[in-house]
């Protein structure tokens, strides 16, 4: 279904404003959103950048740069409350929404100004001052013909604008470096600018076929929208997973070879209770080890019969995970699912293994009495801080229905 208009709603410091909905101290000081291991910045709020903290900067870094800066422990539950807040304020004034992210929804703006009785750029406006009164954060909205074109204006609006882009809109397109296009990494910067494309304007006048051998038909996409051509239309519904994964940080680097298998099951556990939500089985298992965020060894394993089994799964992992290679401090884990099959579609055989065993549907059912990970595998031991922080508990993957993490 296509339309007229797309908006896109992107929230300021989205985790920043939402602490501060709950704690007043927080507002108009220099604040940062710490990560789950509590060593690193993964938020910062306006009055902190310009001390030069960046997200990625250790936490004694960040200190150093601003001595009187706050920080606090990140809290993806009250931040997906408010995520949730967002959309459903959204859906009563468009008919439809798309839950991109955490923090960036795009959606359908061809009523917005019927239904606040209002030029579009006054009923932008109007919007942005609803979502601040009822939900309490402050967000930056583009509108444009297109949803590239409509990220590209509210990125541009930062902090707390509103901007209303017309197709023909060559003087914006010139000020936008081609690397703010969203799929546009530094890889294919570079690659465009060796063809001396260095703004969006310059993107939007080269030659399409150009643009499609350099960068696929992805960046084709971009070169339409980019005319104001809306190629991608609003997903209302997040589409079925080709690839489900668990991982990440390892609590900083280690050698330790039962942290690491602790790690491993961890996210064992993890992916499984994953593929449970989904009510998928996994056809293959990979595992990626990474030191200083650089992959260092990647396996891939194929199940003899589709499983979210916790055994199934755990003895296609630990194998690879004996293989990789132990000369280099362990950064980052992360366990993957691929070749997903629907559980109701699946042709069951004299092989087939049900998604849990009896003890796992105990455990199972124990968590969701008790709590997530009230029970978890003993092998998880050597892990003492995911057992006295409650962080650990749930992190922004685990936020279900957006379209991407």
């Amino acid at each position: 279904m296509g339309t007229s208009l797309i908006g896109h709603i992107d929230a300021d410091c989205f985790y920043v404003s939402c602490e501060r909905i709950r704690s007043y101290s927080l507002r108009g000081v220099p604040c940062g959103v710490l990560g789950n291991q509590g060593a690193c910045v993964i938020a910062k709020s306006y009055e902190l950048k310009p001390y030069g903290v960046k997200t990625g900067h250790p936490i004694w870094e960040a200190k150093k740069l601003c001595p009187h800066a706050v920080f606090v422990k990140r809290d993806f539950r009250w931040y997906e409350v408010i995520s949730r807040k967002l959309l459903e304020l959204l859906k009563t004034v468009s008919p439809l929404v798309e839950y991109y992210s955490i923090d960036e929804m795009f959606f359908d703006a061809s009523e917005l100004s019927r239904y606040f009785q209002l030029p579009l750029q006054a009923a932008n406006r109007a919007l942005q001052t609803l979502v601040q009164e009822q939900i309490g954060i402050p967000v930056s909205i583009g509108i444009a013909p297109s949803r590239t074109l409509a990220k590209l204006g509210s990125d541009a609006s930062k902090p707390f604008g509103v901007r209303v882009i017309e197709k023909e809109c060559e003087p914006f397109l010139r000020s936008q470096p081609v690397g703010e296009l969203c799929g546009v990494g530094s890889r294919s910067a570079k690659k465009l600018r060796d063809r001396n494309i260095h703004t969006c304007w310059d993107y939007r006048q080269a030659d399409r076929l150009m643009i499609r051998n350099l960068l696929t038909i992805k960046g084709e996409a971009l070169w339409w929208e980019l005319r104001g051509d809306a190629v991608n239309s609003i997903q209302t519904s997040r589409p079925p997973h080709k690839a489900i994964a668990r991982g990440g940080s390892c609590g900083g680097k280690t050698m330790d070879p039962d942290r690491i298998r602790a790690w491993a099951v961890r996210n064992i556990e993890r992916l499984i209770e994953a593929l449970d939500h989904h009510r998928v089985y996994a056809g293959h298992i990979s595992l990626q080890i990474d030191a200083n965020k650089t992959a260092l060894w990647l396996g891939r394993t194929p199940l003899a019969v589709p499983s979210a089994s916790f055994r199934t799964i755990y003895d296609a992992a630990m194998p690879m995970l004996a293989a990789a290679p132990t000369s280099h401090p362990v950064s980052h884990m992360h366990i993957i699912a691929e070749n997903l099959t629907w559980r109701d579609k699946i042709q069951k055989s004299l092989f087939f293994e049900e998604a849990q065993s009896p003890l796992d549907q105990l455990k199972h059912d124990i968590n969701q009495k008790l709590g997530r990970f009230a029970i978890r595998s003993a092998e998880t031991l050597p892990l003492h801080e995911i057992y006295h922080d409650a962080t650990h508990n749930y992190d922004i993957c685990d936020i279900s229905g957006k379209m991407c993490f």
